[in-house]
């Protein structure tokens, strides 16, 4: 599957090791910038254009997905959900034990896939270590969207929004 990655300044590294992580799990993997370290850069363009292109492809039937990074991820997670398909989850971190009102355990990045069918995430690189961001990511790759009808139709709720 190809994977679309994008960071500014404060995600720069640690995309650039995830890009290389991916590709030994079997991944394409495309590099949307940024490209040299600025420490004065923005990332709104740079998020845009992986967003842009995972965007193009769930229009075209195109099974990809995307990763963002930034400092917090907030900023890339807001920009990446402005385009059409795109459903962006933000992981800064593992929250602890997280359970539901109900009091059943919670994964919420296998929630952010089996739920919301996420096709992009973003990373907040200043909150998580490389290993962490592997784990996430090696997780978040492999879950499936198993198409439970319920979460199908909220998707095409969200999808008709825009």
């Amino acid at each position: 599957m190809k994977i679309y990655f994008a960071a500014d300044h404060a995600g720069f590294e640690l995309k650039n090791a995830l890009i290389e992580y991916v590709r030994t799990l079997g991944h394409e993997a495309e590099d949307c910038g940024a490209f040299a370290f600025d420490k004065d850069d923005d990332y709104p363009h740079f998020i845009a254009a992986a967003a842009k292109k995972l965007s193009d492809d769930a229009r075209s039937g195109v099974e990809s997905r995307a990763i963002v990074l930034g400092a917090s991820g907030q900023g890339e997670a807001i920009v990446a959900n402005r385009f059409r398909g795109v459903r962006c989850a933000l992981y800064y971190g593992a929250a602890g034990v997280q359970k539901d009102a109900g009091g059943t355990s919670l994964d919420m990045i296998a929630s952010t896939r089996e739920h919301n069918d996420s096709n992009a995430l973003s990373l907040g690189a200043r909150f998580i270590r490389e290993s962490e961001a592997k784990e996430v990511v090696a997780a978040w790759l492999d879950r499936a969207f198993p198409g439970e009808e319920r979460h199908v139709r909220r998707i095409k709720q969200i999808d008709s929004l825009t």
